[in-house]
């Protein structure tokens, strides 16, 4: 179980100090967005270069922009270690996912709430992860979706039929009162943004979230 606190809750002005907070999670979770894809305008390939040399550690990228058959790649070569791009931004997937891998980078595929997964199961063999959004994506601190848990049901039974390592991952509203339900639907990694950056002490934050989330290991 692992998690991924969103730094698109931390201060902006203190970019290097604040992942110094969250240096016992799995990742620290890069929200980009261009303001074309999603309405709102965050960060780019200069801002995850500088990130990924100070960073304690590993850069889950997360990008909301238009044309990531470009740009996904590039992410990569930034300092992304894994780099999710959505699928309904993109010309040819699976191409995208193998410039990732072959970029050094995990290759994650990402759904809005209103885009089914069934169609994409067929790119389970070129992914290392697919994100189930749990909010539409755009801006932070928006409330949890539940009625995304049956396609982080659905993802996971796809993974085990396919088998191999490929993570399944819900990003928007996750908590403490929400990570468990997201794992026990099937999710191993958890995007959480003001439950950890809003907290007072977020490395205890994260050490919380981890312990209820393994409560429903799969």
């Amino acid at each position: 179980m692992q998690i991924s606190p969103s730094i698109l809750s931390a201060d902006f002005a203190n970019l290097e100090s604040e992942l110094r907070r969250i240096s016992n999670a799995d990742w620290a979770h890069v929200d980009v967005m261009d303001g074309h894809f999603v309405p709102n305008l965050t960060l780019g390939l200069p801002v995850v270069e500088a990130l990924a040399k100070v960073s304690p550690i590993p850069l889950d990228c997360h990008l909301m922009i238009e044309d990531p058959d470009r740009w996904a790649p590039q992410y990569a070569e930034a300092g992304g270690s894994s780099v999710t791009f959505h699928v309904e931004a993109a010309a040819d997937p699976r191409a995208i996912a193998r410039d990732l891998r072959a970029a050094g980078a995990r290759a994650g595929m990402a759904v809005k709430p209103r885009t089914p997964f069934a169609p994409y199961e067929e790119l389970l063999r070129d992914l290392d992860m697919v994100l189930v959004m749990t909010v539409e994506p755009g801006f932070g601190g928006q409330s949890f979706m539940a009625d995304q848990m049956p396609k982080v049901a659905q993802v996971r039974e796809a993974v085990r039929r396919h088998g191999g390592e490929i993570w399944v991952q819900v990003d928007g509203g996750v908590s403490a009162s929400t990570i468990e339900q997201c794992a026990e639907a099937g999710a191993d990694v958890f995007v959480a943004g003001s439950a950890v950056y809003g907290a007072d002490d977020a490395a205890a934050a994260v050490d919380e979230l981890r312990r209820l989330a393994e409560k429903h290991r799969h």
